[in-house]
């Protein structure tokens, strides 16, 4: 079996060392052209290029894959299957006809829940209590294929969205292997198309959404400071300073305060009122610093203890 594989990030090189591991022949990767990236924005290999240049597979980077040239190019390596998994770039009608056997996507979530770009973040933030990966024989519209194989895993609350990344992307290379191994095998497998029901868009994240609403209640925020760990980072105000949070949990505390007041301030914690009980900040980081503990905080901040 020849493979086109696409993909971009982190997240997708699992699927492409499964790929290479499934006895199937990896003829090509296509992936985002180089970026800006660190502090000297130097153009910088996407982690699907610099794996597959360690492998020694030949990698395309267009722009797009809507002219003819593009589709030209991906015909010449005369793929029997593309495996797309996080890639970013949409595939035309005429580029999902190309290979053989079509265009095979693996998708963060359990779908029809989450479509779109940002699944893993959402289902934090929506409070799920489970989400997984899907293998998805792909068409034209967002994610909306028909399903092939299926992974799932609890989401508890101590996964953020880095913990979560992580462990669907090894799923997402596990439900791969078995799908490409059965087809090597010779085995036709079977199509659930997606429900009508409980379709959910999972919109790329937006740095502003970062920002805490003390108004709002504890668990919320505790979710938003889990999803967007480690990108954007949520950010709030303690005590007039404005500063990153990096970890905080709910507290079931009822209170009168103002939201926003810092309510206690000790070993385990700042506890901040929301809008319905308190948000226990345990992490966080000053402008221009480092992540630290809050225990940390307090010593450059002594006048924000309390006893306990």
């Amino acid at each position: 079996m020849r493979i086109v594989f696409a993909g971009t990030p982190e997240f997708s090189v699992p699927c492409l060392e499964a790929c290479r591991a499934s006895g199937a022949d990896v003829v090509a990767v296509y992936t985002q052209p180089d970026r800006p990236a660190g502090r000297g924005r130097k153009l910088t290999p996407s982690p699907v290029k610099q794996a597959a240049i360690a492998a020694n597979i030949p990698v395309e980077q267009p722009e797009t894959l809507k002219t003819v040239q593009a589709r030209e190019t991906l015909t010449a390596y005369r793929p029997d299957l593309m495996v797309v998994v996080a890639y970013g770039l949409i595939l035309s009608r005429k580029v999902l006809a190309i290979p053989r056997l079509g265009c095979w996507n693996v998708h963060a979530s359990l779908l029809p829940r989450w479509r779109g770009a940002a699944p893993i973040q959402r289902a934090i933030l929506a409070g799920d209590n489970e989400s997984g990966v899907d293998l998805m024989q792909m068409e034209a519209g967002l994610d909306t294929g028909p399903v092939l194989l299926e992974r799932r895993t609890h989401i508890t609350r101590e996964d953020t969205g880095g913990s979560l990344h992580d462990r669907l992307s090894l799923l997402g290379a596990d439900v791969l292997a078995e799908g490409l191994r059965r087809v090597i095998a010779g085995e036709s497998l079977q199509a659930h198309p997606q429900s009508d029901d409980g379709v959910m868009y999972a919109h790329k994240l937006d740095k502003a959404e970062a920002r805490l609403d003390f108004t709002r209640t504890a668990m919320v925020l505790e979710r938003q400071v889990r999803a967007f760990d480690p990108w954007p980072v949520a950010e709030g105000e303690i005590a007039g300073e404005n500063v990153r949070i990096w970890a905080a949990r709910a507290i079931e505390q009822t209170h009168r305060h103002t939201p926003g007041t810092v309510i206690a301030a000790h070993r385990d914690g700042i506890d901040i009122a929301c809008g319905e009980h308190a948000l226990r900040v345990t992490a966080l980081q000053r402008a221009g610093g480092k992540r630290i503990t809050t225990a940390d905080y307090l010593n450059a901040r002594p006048e924000l203890r309390t006893a306990r």
